[in-house]
C-alpha cells in the first residue's frame, strides 16, 4: 500500500464512507504477507516511497509466483530482476499479463499508467552493445519507478565521436547512468562534459584483464571527473533506484 491509497483510506474514513473498524482491518496490510519462503514487504513503499521489487535469480518460479501474487493484490506496479529465459516463460504461462524484456532480464506488471514522478529525464548511457543487458535493466527499472527514460548506446571511447555527437541530449538530461565494461572509461568522460549526476555501472564485459568488471568497477571509483558516483558491478537495478531518488521531484516524506 502506497502514500496515495492511504491519504485515500483516511479520506473515506473521514467522509464516514468507511468505518474506522474497517479502514484498521484494511492498514493490517500494511506490514508484511508470510508465506513461508518469503516475507512480502508491502510497508515499503509507503516507508521508502517505492514498492519491494522481486529479484528472481536463485528463487524458483513457483517462489516468484506466490511473492508477485501477494504484491499484486496490494499495488499498481510489480517488476521482477533477473530472470532466466525458463523462468520468464513458466511465469508467463501463468501470467500472460507481465511485460518481457528478454534482454534486460526483467518482467513487468502495472495496473494502471505508470505515473510519471520525475523532474526530467533518465537517461541512460551504455558503451558497447554487450553492455545492453545491464543498460536495458536500468532503463526498465527507471520506467518502473516513474520516471522519463531515454538511452543512448553502443557510444564507448573506442570511437568518442560517436557520444559527442549526442551532446545536446547528455546536457538536457537530469541524471546519467552511464554503462561500460572494459576499463570502464565512458562516465568519467561523460562527467567531464556536463553539470549532471552521473551514475557508473560497471559490467562485466572484457577479456581477462577485465576480471570479471572489477577493473572497470576501480577505474569508475577512480574517476577525476566531479560528480561521478559508482554501483557494483552489473548493478543496472541500483543506478536506476539512485537515480529515481535523486530526479523525484518531490521527497518522500511529501
Amino acid at each position: 500500500m502506497d502514500r496515495s491509497r492511504i491519504i485515500d483510506l483516511l479520506s473515506r474514513v473521514k467522509s464516514g464512507e468507511i468505518e474506522p473498524e474497517h479502514a484498521a482491518r484494511l492498514l493490517k496490510d500494511l506490514e508484511s504477507d508470510e508465506l513461508g519462503y518469503a516475507t512480502v514487504d508491502h510497508h515499503r513503499a509507503l516507508r521508502l516511497g517505492f514498492p519491494e521489487v522481486i529479484f528472481g535469480q536463485g528463487k524458483t518460479p513457483e517462489h516468484i509466483a506466490g511473492i508477485f501474487s501477494s504484491l499484486q493484490q496490494r499495488q499498481s506496479t510489480v517488476l521482477i530482476t533477473r530472470t532466466d529465459p525458463e523462468k520468464a516463460a513458466a511465469l508467463l504461462a501463468v501470467f500472460p499479463e507481465l511485460e518481457h524484456n528478454p534482454l534486460a532480464r526483467t518482467l513487468l506488471w502495472t495496473r494502471d499508467k505508470i505515473k510519471i514522478r520525475g523532474r526530467g529525464t533518465v537517461l541512460v548511457v551504455a558503451a558497447g552493445t554487450s553492455d545492453l543487458p545491464v543498460a536495458e535493466e536500468a532503463k526498465v527499472t527507471a520506467r518502473a519507478l516513474g520516471n522519463e527514460v531515454d538511452s543512448i548506446y553502443d557510444v564507448g571511447v573506442a570511437g568518442i565521436h560517436r557520444l559527442l555527437a549526442h551532446n545536446r541530449r547528455l546536457r538536457d538530461a537530469a541524471v546519467i547512468i552511464a554503462v561500460a565494461g572494459m576499463e570502464g572509461a565512458l562516465p568519467s568522460v561523460i562527467g567531464g562534459l556536463v553539470d549532471r549526476p552521473v551514475i557508473a555501472v560497471p559490467t562485466s564485459v572484457g577479456y581477462g584483464a577485465a576480471f570479471g568488471g572489477i577493473a572497470a568497477l576501480l577505474g569508475m571509483l577512480n574517476s577525476c571527473a566531479p560528480g561521478v558516483v559508482v554501483v557494483n558491478i552489473d548493478n543496472g537495478f541500483g543506478a536506476a533506484y539512485a537515480a529515481t531518488l535523486i530526479n523525484r521531484a518531490e521527497s518522500i516524506a511529501d
